[in-house]
């Protein structure tokens, strides 16, 4: 069997397709060591509220000359809000308690300094624990990738001994996959669409909010609404 990476910045309580392509590798590689986008991903997600959706927005200062593993974190309340709007709007949800214990002890009784240390934590935790996932975990730095941009991520597979590498459909954009081939890697695309929907509050039924609304929603079952529901199709 081949091995396959996947290499992606560690976002703030991502959506499910994330912990999908997760559950694809073998040896899944935080890209931390890279320029922080503000405004991303990295430091927020959404929820479902009353009014459709709302963000969860991690406070990390206006600096944009930082990687993302060197992102601190401004204290203060950002903590107690989070929780309480997680509470605020899924206490009715069936599975709410079953992970009310672990989310206030990330949220009531740490305190975050990195913005890193935190995502990937979160990421982890909920991939292995709560999903079920089996992938082995590593960080970008660990490997000391060289060049830029694609020839540093090609880099990088190389040096951690990937053969195949996992990808969201929309890096097909910019991807050159005649690269891939010359360095002897595969890539496989994943494809996001059919993911089937679940009880949800405040319709419309919306994906693209974070993991936590597929977990407070769906509990033991939310591997299912991710990647089992593809084993019904074969």
């Amino acid at each position: 069997m081949k091995k396959k990476v996947a290499i992606i910045q560690s976002n703030y309580i991502p959506w499910k397709g994330y912990f999908d392509i997760i559950n694809d590798s073998d040896l899944f590689i935080f890209y931390d060591d890279v320029q922080f986008t503000k405004n991303d991903w990295r430091n927020r997600n959404k929820i479902k509220c009353d009014g459709g959706t709302m963000w969860l927005s991690v406070p990390v200062g206006q600096e944009l000359n930082r990687n993302i593993n060197e992102v601190t974190i401004k204290q203060g309340v950002w903590e107690r809000k989070h929780f309480k709007n997680m509470e605020q709007y899924y206490h009715k949800a069936p599975y709410f308690n079953n992970y009310k214990e672990f989310f206030a002890h990330v949220y009531l009784e740490r305190k975050w300094e990195n913005l890193s240390e935190l995502n990937q934590f979160l990421i982890k935790k909920i991939a292995t624990d709560f999903l079920g996932s089996k992938a082995i975990y590593d960080n970008s730095e660990n490997y000391k990738p060289e060049g830029k941009r694609l020839e540093r991520l090609l880099d990088l597979i190389k040096k951690c001994g990937g053969e195949v590498y996992i990808s969201g459909p929309s890096a097909k954009n910019y991807i050159d996959e005649e690269e891939f081939k010359k360095c002897g890697v595969d890539i496989e695309f994943k494809d996001y669409s059919s993911y089937p929907e679940y009880m949800q509050f405040y319709p419309p039924f919306e994906h693209y909010v974070s993991i936590i609304d597929l977990l407070f929603n769906t509990g033991p079952d939310a591997a299912y609404y991710i990647w089992g529901w593809r084993e019904d199709k074969k």
